[in-house]
Formats: C-alpha cells, sequence, structure tokens
C-alpha cells in the first residue's frame, strides 16, 4: 500500500496509468480504522491490477477538500487523473469495495 501525502498526490495518481484506488482516512476516522485490514486484503487479492494508496487527510486536509472528500470514509479509485467511482462513509464496506474493484479490474 503506497502512502500518499499532498507531495505526491498528483504523480502517484493523477498522473499514473492504471487504476489507482485511494483509501482516504483520518488518524481519528474509527470506520477508517476497521476498513483497513479489508483494504489491505484486497490489495493482496487485485494489486496486479490496481495500485492501491491511502491518503491521511489529517495531514492533506486542502488536497482532500479538492478532491471533494467531505466525509470519512470514502475509498476512490482513479483513471487517467479523474476519479472514476467513490464509496463514502456507509457505502465503503469490504463488499461494496470489491465490487467497485470488480467492476474496473
Amino acid at each position: 500500500m503506497l502512502d500518499l501525502d499532498k507531495d505526491n498526490f498528483e504523480a502517484e495518481v493523477l498522473q499514473a496509468q492504471g487504476h489507482i484506488l485511494v483509501d482516504f482516512y483520518s488518524d481519528g476516522c474509527i470506520p477508517c480504522q476497521a476498513l483497513m485490514p479489508s483494504i489491505h486484503a484486497l490489495e493482496k487479492t487485485y494489486g496486479a491490477k490496481i495500485k492501491f494508496s491511502s491518503l491521511n487527510i489529517t495531514k492533506a486536509r486542502r488536497l482532500a477538500i479538492g478532491q471533494k472528500v467531505l466525509g470519512l470514509p470514502v475509498i476512490a479509485l482513479y483513471q487517467g487523473g479523474e476519479k472514476l467511482d467513490e464509496l463514502v462513509k456507509d457505502d465503503a464496506t469490504p463488499e461494496n469495495i470489491e465490487a467497485m474493484i470488480r467492476k474496473y479490474a
């Protein structure tokens, strides 16, 4: 899982080739912490097809707002610099995340 920050987000997500999954989270987000093991498990299954990354928005608030991340957790899928799809708050379940990955992988 690639750790993103405001310095590498553009290069690693917006300018990258292929599909990139971004897990937007914060240190105080309990649902985000609960999702992490599931996302790591999905990376083991789909990591060859999709690049998995995470961004702690506590350290990159402006970047998160620029990506229209207004609530947490948010799991977003990017390609060609554009956000293709995202799951927000209660919709961000391991089952829904896997379904979103399968849709694009």
